[in-house]
């Protein structure tokens, strides 16, 4: 059975992340269908949130992994969206009471318009937006939400959110072929976002989608020139020795 706390995984954003992945299904659960996902196909396409894991099991492993190793933060990730999980806000609340580490969260975006979701990732060190799209078209050629999903008010939510955010908010950007020609407009974007850092990526790992070149990334490092950015070619992840490989392999299909 996968467990629920997986790695430390070596991340170029975060450092050594311990990974809570409030989804941990044997398929993919997410609100998006991205063309790149190194997960795959998405498999059960939906915005609506609900217990996946209970919170007290997600605690009790975190509790064994923590006795044996001391990662720079903890993120929520892993099998699809992990704002899907409606026991988020109380599994933040728990860790805080088990933890003083840095609490982090890599999303899609796509529930930030929730206020309960909204709420919740106020209470965290850390939250990495995803955003991979200028436009609409591109955005549903790209991400391919589920219904009801509109980039506009994904970027409206956002420019709120960072108004009320203390801490860390970082928006990630993954650039592939489809988008390469709008990096000026999505800087744009992101300017108007005031982020504390955007991470320029493009799918390295096993992906449908080929990556970019390192020439390609330095052309769209320029249109981010005037932002603090950090880029996927010229970060360097740290060692890590991850508890379980095979939790790691089936989250990110590689252990680095």
């Amino acid at each position: 059975m996968m467990r629920c706390v997986y790695g430390p995984v070596a991340s170029w954003r975060l450092g050594r992340s311990l990974g809570i992945d409030p989804i941990s299904q044997p398929h993919k659960v997410c609100s998006f269908d991205c063309v790149y996902c190194q997960i795959g196909p998405t498999k059960v396409l939906t915005t609506e949130r609900t217990i996946f894991i209970p919170t007290d099991k997600v605690i009790t492993e975190l509790k064994a992994v923590l006795a044996r190793v001391t990662p720079d933060v903890i993120t929520f990730s892993g099998m699809g969206e992990p704002t899907l999980a409606s026991n988020l806000n109380e599994l933040i609340d728990k860790i805080r009471e088990l933890t003083s580490l840095p609490l982090a969260i890599l999303t899609n975006s796509s529930l930030i318009t929730d206020p309960q979701v909204y709420r919740a990732l106020l209470k965290l060190d850390i939250v990495v937006f995803k955003l991979d799209a200028p436009n609409e078209p591109m955005f549903q050629q790209i991400n391919r939400p589920a219904p009801g999903i509109t980039l506009n008010e994904i970027i409206t939510a956002i420019h709120s959110f960072r108004k009320e955010f203390k801490k860390k908010l970082a928006l990630q950007m993954m650039f592939i072929d489809a988008n390469k020609p709008v990096a000026h407009d999505m800087a744009a974007i992101a300017s108007k976002l005031e982020p504390d850092e955007v991470q320029l990526n493009t799918p390295l790992r096993p992906s449908p989608v080929k990556p970019l070149s390192p020439a390609d990334i330095t052309a769209i490092e320029y249109q981010f020139r005037a932002l603090p950015y950090i880029s996927v070619y010229k970060r360097h992840a740290p060692e890590v020795s991850p508890i379980n490989k095979l939790d790691v392999f089936l989250r990110r299909k590689v252990v680095e």
